[in-house]
């Protein structure tokens, strides 16, 4: 789970043209606008993201994606046109971006190399994870801008101590900045925060129940920590995360401390080779776990990897845990 290790979550927020920005204790760029610059091609538009301040003249034309979240964001956004090559599924991508994805040149099954990345003459580089501009393999940002393609890493890999719903809308705010389709993304993030208050309402008399997020491990157990959109995404479907006390968004914890939090519910994330049933049969199996509430009364949720990280999935993931945390409780 390499590519899910770097540091975490802080909202870089947009910098409007013509306006004085301050910088917030994380070192992002931050601004309020006005009615003038929403009706301005808004560029220039300067950005800082994960300390890194980029100036945009126009919008990026030639863009690789690499993980699957961003890779939905840019489509979602209905930018398929800008891409020229993407990399690295963990899942299929859902149905409503397939012919979408269908035609945008697949460049790698994980990671590119850089000569790879080079060859489709991009201009920008999104990548999801801090894994993607990994300075070993030739792909840091700073290598990228020295062959004058800009870049960007989603804020999750950033950031941290922030509200991660927030960081959210921030990520999909900024690319529409960047990308000059702000009207796109404004009216995600009015949707989105109309779906989160509706899954919200429906839980609003229900108990939370406690969650172990099982992702992989055998020796330890690869879980979702107190950072990040994962645990987020938990608790507003009703849940509490037995390990929110770690201090990342993805994390290695002992199967002893597993059995010791007691979760009520176990949530496999869904992704790769090892399926959900091998997952499943792995912790119903282990005499260690026997007495984990969880396992004896074999209460599983299923989720799959691209819904638990920051993207455009996240408001309806939230209420698709939610039916399986409080099944038949959130039926409207």
């Amino acid at each position: 789970m390499s590519r899910r290790t770097p540091a975490l979550i802080a909202a870089a927020v947009l910098l409007p043209l013509a306006l004085t920005a301050c910088s917030s204790s994380d070192g992002a760029t931050t601004a309020t606008g006005d009615k003038a610059a929403a009706k301005s091609d808004g560029f220039p538009y300067t950005v800082k993201n994960c300390g890194v301040t980029t100036t945009f003249k126009a919008p990026p034309k030639r863009v690789v994606t690499m993980n699957q979240h961003v890779t939905e964001i840019m489509l979602e956004l209905g930018l398929k046109k800008s891409l020229v090559g993407t990399a690295y599924l963990d899942d299929q991508v859902l149905p409503k971006y397939a012919e979408d994805y269908a035609s945008v040149p697949v460049i790698a099954k994980e990671y590119p190399s850089y000569e790879q990345v080079l060859a489709t003459n991009p201009d920008f580089v999104y990548g999801g994870y801090g894994s993607a501009f990994t300075a070993g393999d030739g792909r840091s940002r700073e290598a990228l801008k020295k062959s004058s393609i800009e870049s960007r890493l989603n804020t999750e890999s950033c950031t941290k101590g922030d509200q991660p719903m927030d960081t959210l809308y921030e990520e999909i705010r900024e690319v529409g900045r960047t990308f000059g389709v702000t009207d796109r993304a404004e009216a995600w993030i009015k949707q989105a925060k109309a779906d989160n208050a509706a899954t919200a309402k429906k839980l609003a008399d229900l108990k939370p129940v406690s969650v172990f997020v099982y992702d992989s491990g055998d020796k330890t157990a690869f879980t979702a920590g107190g950072e990040g959109i994962g645990n987020e995404l938990i608790e507003r479907a009703g849940g509490t995360n037995v390990f929110a006390d770690l201090d990342k968004p993805f994390g290695d914890a002992s199967w002893e401390n597993v059995v010791a939090r007691k979760p009520e519910v176990i949530v496999i994330y869904d992704y790769g080779a090892t399926t959900v049933e091998q997952k499943k049969k792995r912790l119903l199996t282990d005499p260690a776990l026997a007495d984990v509430p969880a396992i004896k009364n074999k209460r599983f949720a299923v989720m799959p990897l691209s819904d638990a990280v920051l993207g455009v999935r996240v408001p309806a993931a939230v209420d698709k845990l939610a039916a399986q945390l409080h099944p038949g409780a959130t039926t409207p």
